[in-house]
């Protein structure tokens, strides 16, 4: 990390909302700066395991990864890196995005646009890769000194590049303990989300089918200590392990399953989406 990226003195929650956010981004976190000066943000860290949305992009193993993040005004762009366990073995998952984050009446909003790409794929199967790219928007309000709500929405056209659009609504809240209760220089946040994803027709080459939609929800508590955060949180979906298995194509699936003929005809079952503790810990300068 940059040693020119100072630390304010008072530590400010780093339990961000997440509302599905990739690797170590954290969207809502970083607000743009109020004067037309550029500022930069960094971070990088360690988890047990890289949960996207309710299901495992680790193989339910450990990842690590960074990001750096640049704004001037509401305007941002940034990107992040992170390793990961997929079926079509790439080398890491990098992101690059950017967009504007304006503030209207007492409202945070982030409007942006990411590109998720997937370098050094062994096995980019009939679809050639897995990039895509996704829209969001998102909006934050404080409710007093304590309390925090954000909400959001994201649709990608071609998700994981398999010719299906993807759409994404979340809606979180979060608990800052006040200050005068905890030592000095710790801060702490409980938070919890929920969100929905539906999807449309993958491409005829991959059955033509609509991938499962399915709920994901997770709720966690965050402790900031100057620059250091650890984050304890429990990620779970509604999706069954067969429909796990359909959507997310873990080639550690094993048979014993619900035969469906059209999506599933193995019946082979996954656990890369079912309930899972994570501990991250991350370094964050701006």
């Amino acid at each position: 990390m940059a040693a020119g990226l100072a630390q304010t003195a008072a530590p400010s929650p780093g339990g961000a909302i997440g509302l599905g956010n990739r690797g170590w981004s954290a969207a809502g976190a970083n607000q743009a700066t109020s004067s037309n000066e550029f500022e930069f943000s960094a971070r990088a860290g360690a988890a047990s395991d890289y949960i996207y949305r309710g299901t495992t992009l680790s193989d339910h193993g450990p990842a690590v990864g960074a990001a750096f993040e640049a704004r001037f005004g509401s305007l941002y762009a940034g990107t992040t890196v992170a390793t990961v366990k997929l079926p079509t073995q790439p080398a890491a998952e990098l992101t690059f995005a950017g967009g504007i984050r304006p503030t209207i009446a007492t409202i945070d909003l982030d409007l942006g646009v990411t590109y998720f790409a997937y370098p050094g794929e062994r096995l980019p199967g009939e679809t050639n890769g897995i990039n895509y790219w996704e829209a969001v928007i998102r909006g934050d309000r404080k409710i007093g000194e304590q309390v925090r709500v954000a909400a959001g929405y994201a649709y990608s056209p071609n998700v994981s590049n398999t010719g299906a659009w993807s759409q994404y609504v979340a809606a979180g809240a979060g608990f800052d303990v006040p200050g005068r209760l905890l030592p000095n220089d710790l801060a702490v946040s409980f938070t919890a989300a929920a969100g929905y994803s539906w999807f449309g027709n993958q491409s005829s080459q991959l059955g033509g089918f609509p991938l499962p939609a399915y709920l994901n929800w997770q709720a966690g508590v965050t402790f900031t200590h100057k620059a250091f955060n650890l984050d304890l949180r429990y990620y779970d979906t509604n999706l069954s392990k067969e429909n796990c298995f359909v959507f997310t194509g873990d080639p550690n699936a094993r048979p014993g399953g619900r035969v469906d003929l059209a999506t599933n005809p193995g019946g082979l079952v996954s656990n890369w989406c079912g309930a899972a503790f994570v501990a991250k810990a991350w370094f964050a300068f701006n």
